[in-house]
């Protein structure tokens, strides 16, 4: 079944843009590891927070994806510019434009 993942970060002020070109940095391997979307979304009324929600083919894709080499790479250059306060939500995806959805 397909896997969704929804999360927000909160950047130390100021360092909203460069987190975002981290993160967007690695965005196009991850088709060929299993994701089907991968958005980086930013929130109008607040410039220390970034959302990024995931479609993956499995729970089990997106968990070795934060194993790999390159993911792990990121995250340690960006950690420096997250202050720790984290929000997430898995979710189990049922169909959507764009969207493989369990048959």
């Amino acid at each position: 079944m397909p896997h969704g993942y929804i999360g927000s970060m909160r950047v130390r002020s100021g360092h909203r843009d460069d987190v975002i070109e981290i993160l967007l940095s690695g965005a196009d391997g991850l088709r060929a590891v299993g994701c089907q979307l991968y958005a980086v979304c930013t929130a109008p009324d607040d410039d220390d927070v970034i959302w990024v929600s995931e479609i993956w083919d499995s729970a089990e894709q997106h968990d070795a994806s934060l194993r790999l080499p390159e993911t792990k790479a990121v995250i340690a250059q960006a950690m420096p510019m997250l202050t720790g306060d984290f929000s997430r939500q898995e979710l189990a995806v049922v169909g959507g434009l764009g969207v493989t959805a369990a048959r």
